[in-house]
């Protein structure tokens, strides 16, 4: 039998069967809100939805070898990472995550002490955001992992935000920094080369902490919902930055029926994420508008809140939407370029040859990529 470091013996999931691997993973699940009436251990969660809200809710997968890679990702940091970009799609509604489904997907070379890893990190993200585990399901998988997270949530009727409400000269805001994730995963793929061809090669990843982290452990900008509703600022739309800056501000117009503008010199690039890119000889710019998988939140603003955000830490005003249809980019240089979607699409593969992806082509290119 496979064993650990600390010599003992690791325990085959066959030994506890399906609903035995449940009750193991979420044994002491604690309940955080009241909203939550029943969470694990029947055949359905049971919730309340309170008086005056709308109930949100939303699914992402990730799959082995598409979204991840075992060789470089901690199981319990891709458990997080899991909770944490669902969670992310419901603050993106300008609500509150309460609640958690979780599917998972595994063959039999994965043992018990590996699921409870990944369910270590999604333990420790649920209780960092406030959310309640309240089930999903386990199967036999031949294709390695495949994970599945379901998001619930609330919003106050008068406060959900959609993508689609954008109007002429509101104000395009982002929150945090972008191109980091990107950057990330470009220094773990090539540590990855390395190993491969070294498999003694133990990689020192201190001088790039900062940009593996947020590719590896994402946070969701709940601080970012809270601000709004205790400053009683209600963005026009909103929108989570999951496939690149281009992509999300496109999503942004073409829901809205509305153009934007929006300024290089204002998007937000880490001094280590402009370092990393320097190093592989990519312009930072490409993280920050292709890179994607930095889940900060960009959404519009009327220009009467424009005293409320401009001088809060962490919140950049990008850009302004227009009447006319279109999104563009002026450079440094001020030059005009239209944006195009060259985010990730997952049935392209691009994440994992992020160094051959059309999406780091110089800023100035006007090449044609379908999303």
């Amino acid at each position: 039998m496979e064993e650990n470091n600390d010599k003992k013996p690791l325990r085959k999931l066959e030994e506890l069967g399906e609903f035995g691997l449940i009750d193991y993973l979420t044994r002491d699940l604690v309940i955080l809100n009241d909203t939550t009436v029943k969470g694990v251990g029947d055949d359905a969660a049971v919730l309340k939805t309170p008086r005056g809200h709308f109930q949100l809710a939303s699914s992402d997968m990730m799959v082995e070898n598409v979204h991840f890679d075992l060789t470089y990702f901690p199981l319990k940091h891709l458990g997080y990472k899991l909770a944490v970009i669902n969670f992310s799609d419901i603050y993106a509604m300008n609500g509150y995550a309460r609640q958690l489904l979780v599917d998972i997907a595994v063959s039999n070379r994965f043992t018990l002490e590996a699921l409870e890893e990944f369910y270590t990190g999604l333990k420790i993200a649920a209780q960092r955001y406030g959310v309640d585990i309240v089930g999903g399901d386990t199967v036999s998988s031949q294709k390695g992992m495949i994970l599945a997270g379901t998001a619930l949530g609330h919003v106050k009727k008068d406060r959900v935000v959609y993508r689609s409400g954008a109007r002429a000269h509101d104000l395009l805001v982002v929150t945090g920094d972008l191109g980091a994730a990107y950057a990330g995963l470009l220094v773990l793929l090539r540590e990855k080369e390395t190993f491969l061809a070294n498999p003694r090669h133990q990689p020192d990843l201190t001088p790039y902490a900062y940009v593996v982290e947020r590719q590896l452990k994402p946070e969701a900008r709940k601080d970012v919902i809270e601000w709004l509703e205790q400053n009683d600022v209600i963005p026009t739309c909103m929108i989570d930055i999951s496939d690149g800056l281009s992509s999300e501000v496109i999503h942004l117009t073409e829901a809205s029926g509305k153009g934007a503008v929006i300024y290089e010199e204002k998007i937000p690039i880490a001094r280590e994420t402009a370092a990393v890119m320097e190093e592989f000889r990519i312009h930072p710019l490409t993280a920050a508008l292709n890179g994607g998988e930095d889940y900060e939140l960009l959404f519009g603003i009327s220009q009467k809140d424009y005293e409320k955000i401009k001088d809060v830490p962490g919140f950049h005003i990008i850009g302004h939407f227009t009447e006319d249809p279109g999104a563009y980019l002026v450079t440094k240089a001020n030059q005009q370029i239209e944006l195009k979607a060259q985010g990730w699409n997952a049935f392209l593969e691009r994440r994992r040859n992020p160094e051959k992806s059309e999406g780091n082509n110089d800023t100035n290119s006007k090449d044609e990529h379908k999303d």
